[in-house]
């Protein structure tokens, strides 16, 4: 395959599935697609508490690689399902390392986008010597100007239509700090109210994510179940920082993995993650290859994007 007709591998199955139980709590969906003896590359989803899909098994050669994704804690095939305890960045590095060693593998590229990005880095910067590449896409490194961006002031002037939905839950008198107001919504014991701020708060990630927004996307979070467990999970890493020691926590420590092979892939127009963010990391890694997409926002299946991220799962077989 060229790079000049690059697109997304054909549907596939798993050849394996399974559990893994992580802690006395948590059990942690997996599955491996591709080739069993192929060469191992983790998938990472974002949120957190998005979950993966058949989709996400794409964008990878199955004769060349072995694949491996999971559900991160709380979410997706994962157990207890929205579990907030026990639920931490360092807890869900934790697991990538418990899934290596249960899948045989001695180092992985890890591959995320959004928040998989951010837990790549965490995970790299924890076991740099397990991490034999990385492709990172839409980068979010979990700053406060980065949270307030999108959820209190910034992206609500390029969506005001979108932003209106979701104020709609939180009173006037609390917009002050709205990922707290919706944080007090989302574990209260108020069902109505709880299904009420899960759906706007999923609805208005989901309204935003794409330079022309998808329909089915938006829908999906129709579903109160997929909506509380998606804003819940969210919601309560932004309310604690995503467990980081200093707000430019992985910014602070880029320069100790900045040897580590790195592709990062960027839609100029991301309103969901800016590419400041991108910008400020290959700054800080001045060995990454940093691709600005022209023509895309913030989901990876938008045709830039999805090319992008194609060629390098093809340009990084040269590293094993």
């Amino acid at each position: 395959m060229t790079h000049s007709n690059l697109q997304l591998f054909p549907e596939i199955e798993p050849y394996h599935t399974g559990f893994l139980k992580v802690s006395d709590l948590h059990t942690i969906f997996y599955e491996e697609v591709g080739n069993p003896k192929g060469k191992p590359i983790v998938f990472l989803h974002g949120g957190p508490g998005g979950g993966i899909n058949a989709k996400y098994r794409r964008f990878f050669d199955p004769k060349f690689y072995r694949v491996i994704l999971f559900d991160q804690r709380g979410c997706g095939k994962s157990t207890p399902r929205n579990e907030l305890r026990e639920n931490t960045t360092w807890d869900l590095v934790e697991d990538m390392e418990k899934l290596r060693r249960n899948c045989g593998v001695e180092r992985w590229v890890v591959f995320g986008g959004s928040w998989g990005s951010t837990l790549a880095l965490a995970y790299a910067i924890s076991h740099p010597e397990r991490t034999l590449g990385m492709i990172l896409r839409g980068i979010f490194l979990c700053r406060r100007s980065e949270i307030d961006w999108f959820y209190q002031e910034g992206a609500s002037q390029i969506y005001p239509d979108a932003w209106d939905k979701y104020l709609q839950p939180i009173p006037e008198g609390e917009r002050g700090n709205l990922v707290e107001a919706y944080f007090r919504r989302l574990t209260g014991t108020n069902l109505q109210e709880q299904i009420k701020a899960a759906k706007a708060w999923s609805i208005w990630e989901a309204s935003t994510s794409r330079l022309i927004p998808d329909a089915d996307a938006i829908a999906r979070f129709e579903n109160p179940d997929e909506a509380i467990t998606f804003a819940s999970i969210e919601c309560h890493y932004f309310i604690h920082n995503s467990f980081f020691e200093t707000d430019s926590f992985l910014l602070e420590k880029a320069d100790e993995i900045s040897h580590i092979p790195c592709r990062i892939v960027q839609g100029r127009y991301d309103v969901v993650c800016p590419a400041r963010s991108a910008w400020d990391l290959a700054k800080a890694m001045p060995n990454a290859d940093l691709r600005i997409v022209a023509d895309a926002g913030h989901s990876p299946f938008e045709p830039g994007n999805a090319r992008e991220l194609l060629i390098a799962t093809e340009d990084f077989k040269n590293l094993y």
